[in-house]
């Protein structure tokens, strides 16, 4: 069983900035790839960026230049630097993740935290 808790959420201003953080435990070969996503109310859920297990990232075009994805393997985490938010990054964001367990590779997901930018 593998478990993603995400932590670092919480209410910010506009311009303000807030770093995610998603850790991976449990029982597992390797993380693969790893990514946050973000559902605003009524929305879909969209991919804000990914992270391979070898540093490659991509980023949504709306977080360009203000969002830094990064993981740290050793510790099993993947982090998210939003900087000069804005009141559309409001939203439940996830961790997710791709992970080797015995038997395959599975997708993961964290339970969510909220992030609220205020005008």
């Amino acid at each position: 069983q593998v478990q993603l808790v995400e932590s670092g959420g919480g209410l910010v201003q506009a311009g303000g900035s807030l770093r995610l953080s998603c850790a991976a435990s449990g029982t597992f070969f390797r993380i693969n790839g790893m990514g946050w996503y973000r559902q605003a109310p009524g929305k879909q859920r969209e991919t804000v960026a990914s992270i391979t297990s070898y540093g490659n990232t991509n980023y949504a075009d709306s977080v360009k230049g203000r969002f830094t994805i990064s993981r740290d393997n050793a510790k099993n985490t993947v982090y998210l630097q939003m900087n000069s938010l804005k009141p559309e990054d409001t939203a439940v964001y996830y961790c997710g993740a791709d992970v080797t367990v015995r038997g395959g590779t599975l997708e993961y997901w964290g339970q969510g935290t909220h992030v609220t930018v205020s005008s």
